[in-house]
């Protein structure tokens, strides 16, 4: 059973609502005709226009759409309700608050073993630093700064690569400095698409959107382009 992991930079419903493609990217990977996919808007602090969005935008799509909140929870034994998803699609907002409040759930390891079991994680901004060992996030009036991820994935994710004008100087700089393991910048309306831990191809529902893979060398930095398939 294959392991998927799939991490946008942005976009999606939550910032793309008249497009679509990369959340039906998302649901296409799961190889059935009407998956389960589960919104876990926790890093907005279950945002409830966030939510009422994401019914929005999936039920236009064909699946089973659900979310999962910590702050009003109306399942009956979380992990059971977790393991019955075929995807798992995190929300946006702050990658600190959402990783606390999953590890006093348990929440990171119940994630785990949902992953080994084949459910699709995905998820933008929050929803994809939380899948590597490092992220770039960046608090309310304070400067960015790397903060550790459940480690699905080895390296590090700066997302919002292209819109947001100190990601992509930070993310360099800190990858160059050695403070940041090397990694992957995402910009809106891209993503990664990981299969078994080594990134299967990028996708992106914006035609200049792009990914880049950012090493460190003794006289600074080297980006790589990923070559991103549009998804019309």
């Amino acid at each position: 059973m294959k392991r998927q992991i799939i991490a946008l930079g942005g976009g999606g419903f939550s910032m793309e609502p008249d497009n679509l493609a990369l959340d039906r990217y998302i649901l296409s990977q799961s190889g059935k005709d009407e998956p389960r996919v589960c919104f876990i808007p926790t890093a907005s602090g279950d945002n409830s226009d966030y939510i009422r969005r994401f019914y929005e935008a999936f039920h236009q799509l064909p699946c089973k759409p659900d979310h999962m909140s910590l702050f009003e929870p109306e399942f009956e034994d979380l992990r059971t309700f977790i393991l019955g998803q075929d995807i798992l699609y995190v929300g946006g907002g702050s990658t600190r608050n959402m990783l606390v409040l999953w590890r006093e759930w348990n929440l990171d390891n119940i994630l785990a073993e949902a992953y080994q079991n084949g459910v699709i994680l995905a998820g933008l901004s929050a929803g994809a630093n939380c899948w590597f060992e490092e992220g770039l996030t960046d608090p309310l009036n304070g400067p960015l700064y790397a903060i550790d991820g459940l480690g699905f994935l080895s390296g590090s994710v700066c997302p919002h690569f292209d819109g947001e004008e100190k990601r992509r100087p930070s993310f360099v700089k800190a990858v160059g400095e050695g403070s940041m393991k090397e990694g992957y910048g995402v910009d809106d309306s891209a993503a990664l698409h990981f299969v078994d831990e080594q990134l299967n191809r990028a996708v992106c529902s914006r035609k200049d959107a792009a990914v880049y893979k950012i090493n460190r060398q003794e006289d600074g930095t080297f980006e790589k382009v990923i070559p991103t398939a549009y998804l019309n």
